[in-house]
């Protein structure tokens, strides 16, 4: 980004949201974790994260990051990552990250400050536009589709009542092709998929913060126009040397 500030450069009357994603949070990172904390507290009046908060799922995980986190002076959603869920430990990442006063969001929506609102959910691959995989086939194959499918209802209905002036969508898989770019072609179907576009084209949003694309791309647009972000944090680190994007609202 060639600006210090995405969406904005200071205008009156908007906030400036810190949006990261991949923190693969490990027992060790804590002083890591903790500088975040600060450098987010420094620039930011909102904080969004896009899942893999942890790398491998343990609690144990969560809770060096649930210790930083509560050292936030702003509101805080979140949602979880595949990673997060690798060890089926979810409800507890969930709960020890609710402790530290962050909101996990798993098809859920809120005001965070203002009349902002964020609406989340974890979302799911399975390809984009035309390319995107149909439920016909083995069983395994139609459970697989209905994961995608059930993700984006749920995403459509929290954006249905969210009634904010101002609308985030944060997700972990990206809603379109194009944030993919710079991964391994035959993986990018893996990444998400355009089922979770169209309840942000019903409902509409400001912007659209997504992870998991480790080495794909920092900004693309949606049909409608919507700014679509992928915040993972490797990205971000390698693309404008910090933790986090900055957008302001």
């Amino acid at each position: 980004m060639s600006a210090a500030v995405a969406g904005g450069n200071g205008e009156p009357g908007k906030r400036r949201v810190a949006a990261s994603s991949d923190l693969h949070c490990r027992p060790e990172h804590g002083a890591r974790m903790r500088e975040l904390v600060k450098a987010v507290n420094a620039e930011a009046e909102l904080l969004v994260l896009c899942g893999d908060l942890t790398d491998r799922g343990h609690p144990e995980e969560a809770k060096v990051l649930a210790d930083a986190l509560a050292g936030l002076s702003m509101p805080c959603a979140a949602v979880l990552g595949n990673h997060d869920l690798d060890r089926g430990a979810g409800a507890e990442i969930a709960k020890l990250l609710g402790d530290a006063g962050v909101e996990v969001l798993d098809g859920d929506h809120l005001i965070l400050r203002d009349d902002i609102g964020v609406a989340g959910v974890k979302g799911f691959m399975g390809g984009f536009g035309s390319a995107t995989l149909q439920a016909f086939g083995e069983g395994p194959l139609k459970a697989f589709v209905q994961e995608a499918v059930t993700e984006a209802l749920k995403l459509e209905a929290a954006l249905s009542q969210l009634d904010s002036e101002k609308k985030i969508v944060i997700m972990h898989y990206t809603p379109i092709l194009e944030t993919t770019v710079g991964e391994n072609v035959e993986i990018r179907p893996f990444l998400g998929t355009s089922r979770l576009a169209a309840p942000i084209d019903l409902y509409g949003a400001d912007v659209v913060f997504h992870g998991h694309a480790h080495h794909g791309a920092l900004e693309g647009r949606m049909s409608n126009g919507t700014p679509v972000y992928n915040v993972a944090m490797p990205l971000l680190r390698k693309l404008t040397g910090k933790p986090f994007l900055l957008f302001e609202v």
